[in-house]
């Protein structure tokens, strides 16, 4: 167990509505980083932001939420101001699942609710369904809580994964971070996610460069661009969905994932239809990032479905930070 008196430590950086501090807890090889709001007995909710993106992505949204909720968004390892995994260690779903597990167990969380985006989606819907009995509600934000592939596919995945982590650690030694200006920095991120408001942009890049000599650097480990090993297919993600005793709202987007990241509709309608049957589907008009670029059209949705569900988390006393 991590000590948790001793291993979490926050530091004070704004006061407004929301009282909002740095969070930190240890891992094995480093640190996990992200931001909290809220007072310590305060009803817990864990934001899990998407692929690339940092705790950041949550900024506009949680000020939105009623202010007596304790709101922790996390950095991913590789993402923001995270440690970076070590090396030779590979990304992906179910090792994010244990790093939020370790943050809850630093915490103490018992008992809370989620909201993921995008790929954190995936993220809180295998933790979800591995960990039932400690999520109380669950919040899909522009994702389907799982990402099947075909059968046939995963051979190639796993082959293509690895041969870029091998080719990669090949050129560790030549390979160099681009250094940018802060401009091109936005440049290139904006390039990247079209659909980001400027002000989002600004957001993300908060946590997402860090000063070096000559301009700024991504902060993000590029090994976190490396093919997932770990996929599963439709019937495991079926499976996995059957064990989820969650509420489940999901939140598509009209101008959302599947514009951006076309899927095949074979597995996307089956995960589809599970996931209508006996859960709360809203969609609303935006893009894949609405929670950043335009919270407003969200966060009633999400405070309204919360509160609809009867908070039974208990938070150990001795946790309070």
């Amino acid at each position: 167990m991590i000590q948790t008196l001793r291993g979490v430590r926050h530091l004070a950086t704004a006061a407004m509505k929301h009282r909002v501090s740095e969070f930190h807890v240890p891992v094995p090889w480093g640190e996990i980083r992200g931001r909290i709001w809220g007072p310590d007995n305060g009803r817990p909710v864990l934001c899990i932001h998407g692929w690339s993106d940092n705790s950041g992505s949550f900024n506009n949204l949680i000020p939105l939420l009623p202010s007596d909720w304790r709101c922790l968004a996390i950095d991913l390892p590789g993402h923001g101001f995270s440690s970076h995994r070590p090396a030779g260690v590979f990304y992906g779903f179910p090792y994010y699942v244990a790093d939020m597990r370790r943050v809850v167990e630093a915490l103490q969380w018992n008992r809370f609710s989620i909201i993921g985006h995008s790929m954190g989606g995936n993220v809180a819907g295998m933790f979800s369904a591995l960990y039932p009995e400690m999520v109380e509600a669950l919040v899909l934000l522009d994702s389907y809580g799982f990402l099947p592939a075909h059968k046939e596919k995963i051979n190639r995945n796993l082959r293509k994964g690895m041969d870029e982590m091998i080719e990669y650690e090949k050129k560790m030694t030549e390979w160099k971070e681009k250094i940018y200006t802060y401009e091109a920095a936005k440049e290139r991120l904006k390039e990247a996610n079209p659909s980001l408001s400027d002000q989002s942009v600004q957001i993300l890049l908060e946590r997402g460069v860090k000063q070096v000599d000559g301009g700024v650097v991504f902060s993000r480990d590029m090994r976190i661009n490396f093919t997932n090993i770990a996929r599963i297919d439709l019937d495991q993600s079926l499976c996995l969905l059957a064990q989820i005793k969650a509420k489940v709202l999901v939140l598509w987007a009209s101008q959302g994932l599947l514009k951006i990241f076309p899927q095949p509709e074979d597995l996307f309608e089956g995960l589809q239809k599970a996931l209508e049957t006996r859960n709360t589907i809203v969609k609303v008009e935006g893009d894949h990032h609405i929670h950043l670029n335009n919270a407003s059209v969200v966060a009633p949705i999400i405070t309204d479905f919360l509160q609809s569900v009867t908070p039974q988390h208990t938070i150990n006393q001795a946790a309070k930070l």
